[in-house]
């Protein structure tokens, strides 16, 4: 009987020391199906072709990046020759990166006659360096008091590839940075641009415009500061970044309109405040749409690079 007891203490204790094991085990190492819950409200993760796209590539195509362009009413006039001037832009440099200056390049950069910008697949690059040396250089609150300022103490400025990344001026980027008023901004448009920036997320590193840590960024921002100083107002900002946007990322707004296609709604019906929100226009919320609609057929991998 005692020799009983003894094996069945000694069961009992390698049973519990094996049940130990496992909990320490599953304590240090969570299940795989142990996740956090999904941001945006689904009981399960996203699976591809889970809608029903109507229409072909092509036609998404005319709808979010027409190859003709896509207009933002907002006078340009002689910004390019102010950038010069002001050491952001170096003509030189320019003309070196892009094999020669265009007839459009010249204008955009030594012109004063131009009074709205067109968007194309084919200048998308230029004008996204243009304006990258705009909202770099020019003073505003999102540059003096956004997050850029207010993590300074952590990271240099020159760390950013907003900042790093720019080499086209004559002066260094951390010397442009926040250093001049090319356009003459009112404390209420400047705190227009701070909100409206706040809402406004990029696919290439999922932060919001007054973030400005990449090209994208730095370009939204000096595109919405020009139309502020215009008398743009929030709905006319939201709309011209979402065209920016477009043209910079192409595949993530196609893909956004076959998305809401799905839906029935058109995208000349999709809110542009809601389409650059973090939910469709954050990385995260981008890859949650594309694994929701799948591959396109005829689609072409493509993307945006946060370089010159």
């Amino acid at each position: 009987m005692k020799r009983l007891l003894v094996i069945v203490g000694i069961l009992a204790a390698v049973v519990g020391g094996w049940i130990f094991m496992v909990e320490l085990m599953m304590a240090l190492n969570p299940s795989p199906l142990d996740t956090q819950p999904n941001p945006y409200g689904t009981s399960e993760a996203p699976t591809p072709s889970t809608v029903v796209i109507h229409l072909s590539y092509d036609e998404l195509v005319e709808q979010v990046i027409p190859a003709a362009g896509s207009t933002v009413s907002v006078q340009w006039n002689d910004m390019g020759q102010q950038l010069v001037t002001a050491g952001a832009i170096d003509l030189e440099k320019f003309e070196n990166q892009y094999d020669g200056l265009t007839t459009e390049q010249q204008e955009i950069l030594q012109g004063n006659r131009l009074t709205e910008i067109t968007f194309t697949p084919e200048n998308i690059q230029f004008w996204t360096n243009v304006l990258w040396s705009l909202g770099l250089v020019q003073q505003s609150k999102v540059l003096s008091e956004g997050p850029m300022m207010q993590n300074v103490g952590e990271i240099p400025l020159e760390n950013y590839a907003s900042t790093g990344g720019w080499t086209l001026g004559s002066l260094d980027a951390v010397t442009l940075y926040n250093s001049v008023s090319l356009m003459s901004l009112t404390p209420e448009q400047d705190d227009l641009v701070y909100r409206v920036t706040e809402n406004i997320f990029r696919p290439c590193c999922g932060n919001p415009t007054v973030f400005p840590d990449c090209n994208h960024g730095m370009a939204v921002l000096g595109l919405l500061e020009l139309l502020a100083s215009q008398g743009a107002n929030e709905d006319e900002m939201y709309q011209a970044a979402l065209v920016f946007n477009s043209y910079a990322f192409p595949h993530t707004y196609i893909t956004l309109a076959a998305y809401f296609a799905s839906q029935d709604t058109t995208w000349t019906e999709v809110d542009p405040a809601v389409a650059l929100g973090p939910e469709y226009s954050s990385g995260s919320g981008a890859r949650h749409i594309a694994a929701v609609v799948g591959p396109i057929p005829g689609s072409p991998n493509q993307g945006g690079s946060c370089s010159t």
